[in-house]
Formats: structure tokens, sequence, C-alpha cells
């Protein structure tokens, strides 16, 4: 286990992004040199600018938070996709090989097809459906095939917390005007705080790990389940009805079963993830009320 005080961390997506913001808070109580970065202090499309970003700032770490997230859109727009999701993380991981820095990136669920019925491990098969799980996944591929080590890949999944808007944010703003709610069912996954997910990286990063690693909140829930629980936290009267996918027709398919197996994450660090119900009602009864109030 290393001692990370003093080390710096280039945040890229560090400045406005949901997760980049409140990972630029956790390294720095961690007495980490935190640099967050945004798309006005570099492009992430311009290997020059990244360059020199990295010449500029002289890292020993760099987090990656930037991706095009828009899953729907990405159905029209993958080349877009493909520059963030695909071409920024292969170039990062090239660079960051040439410069000696560890590169941490962020992906996704949706690498996989969601055919399972219990945890999906790291070894479990790829087998993304849509535009926006392909792109990340071949973003994934590039890193892993440039043959250099010193990466982490952190799949993740369902992203709540504080600073951005996200499904709980915008479920508990909806049940405060409306007296009921339909929301989708029939689609399980991990639901996340990201200042756990922040600190859990950290804490990888402490013991050296490498390679590909599942960090999530423990439990499993669907998009109906979580929202419930969140109203129900914040003690709003509005009723939370269960509706199956098909009544709400996307462009791009969502796997039904996306849970994720965090035993590798837990072997490494010695933490179990704590329960994402227990992260929520931190979420409702400390973040939502800061947030609401700004």
């Amino acid at each position: 286990m290393i001692d990370l005080a003093g080390k710096k961390a280039v945040i890229l997506g560090g400045r406005t992004g949901l997760l980049g913001q409140t990972l630029t808070e956790r390294l720095k109580l961690q007495e980490i040199i935190a640099v967050p970065l945004s798309r006005s202090d570099f492009d992430p499309l311009s290997e020059a600018s990244l360059v020199a970003m990295l010449e500029r700032e002289e890292p020993d770490f760099v987090f990656n938070t930037v991706a095009y997230t828009m899953v729907d859109q990405a159905e029209d727009e993958e080349n877009k996709a493909h520059l963030l999701n695909t071409t920024l993380p292969a170039t990062l991981g090239r660079l960051c090989k040439q410069f000696g820095i560890k590169l941490i990136h962020f992906s996704t669920d949706f690498v996989f097809d969601g055919k399972k019925d219990s945890p999906y491990t790291e070894e479990d098969q790829t087998n993304p459906q849509s535009v926006y799980g392909e792109t990340k996944l071949a973003g994934e591929e590039r890193i892993m095939g440039l043959g250099y080590e010193d990466f982490l890949i952190i799949r993740t999944a369902w992203l709540f917390g504080p600073h951005k808007s996200n499904f709980v944010y915008k479920i508990v703003n909806m049940a405060e005007e409306r007296d009921n709610l339909t929301v989708v069912h029939d689609q399980n996954g991990s639901p996340t705080y990201t200042p756990d997910l922040a600190d859990y990286s950290i804490e990888l990063l402490k013991y050296e790990a490498r390679g590909i690693f599942n960090v999530v909140n423990s439990g499993k829930a669907s998009w109906c389940e979580l929202a419930t629980e969140a109203v129900d936290s914040c003690a709003i009267n509005c009723r939370i009805d269960p509706v199956p996918t098909s009544a709400y027709p996307t462009k791009a398919k969502r796997p039904p079963y996306s849970v994720l197996d965090t035993t590798k994450f837990s072997e490494v660090t010695g933490i179990k993830p704590r329960p994402w119900v227990q992260a929520l009602r931190d979420y409702v009864y400390n973040d939502l009320k800061d947030h609401q109030e700004d």
C-alpha cells in the first residue's frame, strides 16, 4: 500500500462532470494535488493539446471521466461517440505510456448484454447492445492493446451524487410536482453514489491495482425501486407505478440486467462497498438539500 499524499492527479472532466467534481474533492481530502480540467483547459480531440497539458502539469495520475454519455443520441451520432469514448482513451493511454503516467479510465455496465441473471464479473463475456456500449468497450480494448501495464479501467453504473443533475435528482423534483410517476421496473443494475465511487477508486490506487475492476455500491435495484426509495426518503407523497421497458421505447437498447460483481475490488482493498440504499440516504439527506438550495 502506497502513500498518495503529495502526488499529483489531473482529472479530465473535473470542473463540470458529475463524477469529476466529486473525484476532485475526494482526492484533495487525501492530500493529493488535484487539478480539475474542462474543455476550456484542453481539447480532448487534439493530441497536441493533450501533450501540452501533460507537459504543463506533469501529473502522476490522469483520471479520465470524460465521455459521450447520451445513450440514445449516440445511435445517431456514432462518430461523435467514438471520438470521446474510443479515440480519446486510446490517445490518453498511448501518451500516459510515453510519459510514464498512470491512467485511470471510467467505463460502464453497458459493455454487457444483460442476459445474465447473476452479477457480472470482470471476466464475463462482453456484448454491448448499443453504440454507447460499443464505443465504451472499444475504448477499453484500445487501452488494453497498448502493451502498457500501468492503467486502471473502472466499470461503474447508474451514477447519482452532488453537483449535477442525475436520475435521482430528476425523480425527486418531478415527484414534488406530481401525484404519481411511472418508472421502468424490468431493468436491474447497481446504483452508485459518486463520493463512494471516488473513494473506492482512490483505494485501488493505494494498492497499486491494475487492469479492470467493477466499482459500484452493493445490492441491486430496478429504476422503479431506486425511484421509490428516493421519493420515500424525501417523504414526498407521490405514488411510483412500475411499467415495463416497452412502455418507454428508446433508440438504444439497455441491458435488462447489469448488476456488477465487486468481489475483485474487495479482494484487493479489503473493502466491501456499502449498500446503495445507505448511500442514497446520504445523498438525499445531505447533498440533495444543498443542491436544491443553491
